[in-house]
């Protein structure tokens, strides 16, 4: 079976940044597990980082979902007005212990990296060891949104302005081959209503070119058309995971077939 051949080399999952459209990495879950693709290392950025956690300590999609699907903005941010930015993210911190516990990156039964960005001087940061939950969060932290997070002696914000779909921690790793899922591929935003949706359009702009440029040269990248939802609406989950899951179905089938 083709399956078995893919499955013969060491296989790593990259699941891109993009807030609520995040929803669409459970759905490419479901698809690599009904496939039969075994995923030895994975990498998040971003939302990407919270949900390839939960991967990671093999939480399988229906977990991953049935959180997802109970989520509101109020379950990962708080206001906390601050010259750092308008909300403190321990709640993402507290969202990850409360179903991981207080893990560490070496307990992962799949090995698991985030990438985050050094606010002070533009640098990558590869997490990959210490708290899980203190890393996710430096992931998540979207700069002007949150505050920052002090970690490892430096002061971490979202890893999307440098790696927005994580390709380089997996070839640390030593994946052989190197699915991605890419959920900046809209070429369109939402019209912006207030500040907050400015600073989003303006973040994921800034990503795309340099997305595009990363994720060159991938074995199979899944990048659904996402130009008709936003990336601040929590009432899109399910219809985001079933688009995640038949856009990664339909490219799983041609890959394997070429495989």
């Amino acid at each position: 079976m083709k399956q078995l051949a893919v499955n013969d080399k060491k296989i790593g999952l990259a699941l891109g940044g993009g807030a609520t459209l995040g929803a669409v990495h459970i759905g490419v879950l479901k698809a690599l597990d009904e496939a039969g693709i075994k995923i030895d290392c994975v990498a998040g950025t971003s939302i990407g980082a919270l949900v390839s956690a939960f991967f990671a300590f093999r939480k399988n999609y229906d977990f991953i979902q049935d959180i997802a699907l109970n989520m509101e903005w109020d379950d990962i941010a708080s206001i906390s007005i601050s010259k750092y930015g308008l909300f403190d993210n321990t709640k993402i911190e507290e969202l990850v212990e409360t179903h991981l516990g207080k893990v560490e990156f070496e307990k992962a039964e799949i090995p698991l990296a985030f990438v985050a960005t050094d606010i002070l001087n533009g640098e990558k940061v590869i997490l990959n060891k210490g708290r899980v939950a203190k890393a996710v969060a430096a992931s998540c932290c979207i700069p002007g949104v949150f505050r920052p997070i002090e970690l490892e002696h430096r002061l971490l914000v979202d890893g999307g302005l440098v790696e927005n779909v994580p390709i380089s921690p997996l070839k640390e790793m030593g994946a052989d081959i190197i699915i991605a899922v890419d959920l900046s591929s809209g070429s369109s935003y939402e019209k912006p209503n207030n500040f907050f949706d400015i600073l989003m359009n303006s973040y994921q702009t800034s990503m795309l070119s340099k997305t595009k440029m990363q994720t060159k040269g991938v074995d199979l990248l899944i990048s659904p058309d996402l130009d008709d939802f936003s990336a601040i609406d929590t009432d899109q989950t399910k219809d985001l995971i079933e688009i995640g899951y038949q856009s990664a179905k339909q490219k799983i089938a041609v890959w394997l077939m070429g495989c």
